[in-house]
């Protein structure tokens, strides 16, 4: 199937590096190396909202399952939720000691993961706003961290070149991927849990059970 453009816009004044879905209303997120987040209607891309609070690159973006809030990861080092209700930041998590490439929540809403230049994944609790557990294992950046589904296992794939499987409770890593001849750049869990797929900077997308 060969879609055809129904409508574009300009957006940021520099290259976008994300872009997020609204879970129930037609509208999307997108974050860019400008600094700035935005919040656009669609199909039309009319501004709803946006905000150049960071103080760096913004790459991480992500909204809370029930679309009240909206999480993004930026590179100056800070996690930030906004309230859309309140129109303004209403936390900012600043564990990282460097930039945050990805933010993810959990689809019961109750936490919020972001990986980062740091080599760490950092878990942070929506309702008490503290920091729960970091996952360390990995040698090099992490650039991706996914949720699966209904349950308390997330994947983050590394500029190390793997791909690894956590119990976010524990902070265990229970297994870890080999494959990838560089850097391993995106990961996502099928719907039914049971195959991670993951890709890299080679352009090589790997299957695993």
């Amino acid at each position: 199937y060969m879609g055809s453009v129904r409508q574009s816009f300009k957006g940021h004044s520099m290259s976008v590096a994300g872009i997020a879905l609204h879970p129930s209303i037609p509208a999307c997120a997108t974050v860019s190396d400008d600094r700035c987040w935005k919040l656009w209607s669609l199909p039309h891309g009319e501004l709803i909202m946006s905000s150049d609070e960071h103080a760096d690159w913004v790459a991480g973006v992500d909204f809370h399952p029930h679309g009240t809030h909206l999480a993004t990861g930026s590179g100056d080092r800070t996690v930030k939720v906004w309230d859309f209700q309140k129109a303004k930041c209403v936390h900012t998590f600043k564990d990282h000691s460097q930039g945050v490439w990805g933010v993810t929540f959990h689809d019961t809403g109750d936490f919020l993961a972001s990986c980062s230049l740091d080599h760490s994944v950092r878990l942070w609790d929506m309702h008490s706003l503290r920091c729960r557990g970091a996952l360390r294992g990995h040698v090099d950046s992490v650039n991706a961290v996914a949720w699966r589904l209904c349950a308390n296992s997330l994947a983050t794939a590394s500029g190390d070149k793997t791909v690894s499987l956590w119990d976010p409770r524990t902070a265990y890593c229970s297994h870890t991927f080999y494959g990838h001849e560089n850097a391993c750049n995106a990961v996502a869990f099928t719907p039914r849990g049971d195959l991670v797929v993951s890709s890299d900077a080679d352009g090589k997308v790997i299957v695993w059970d």
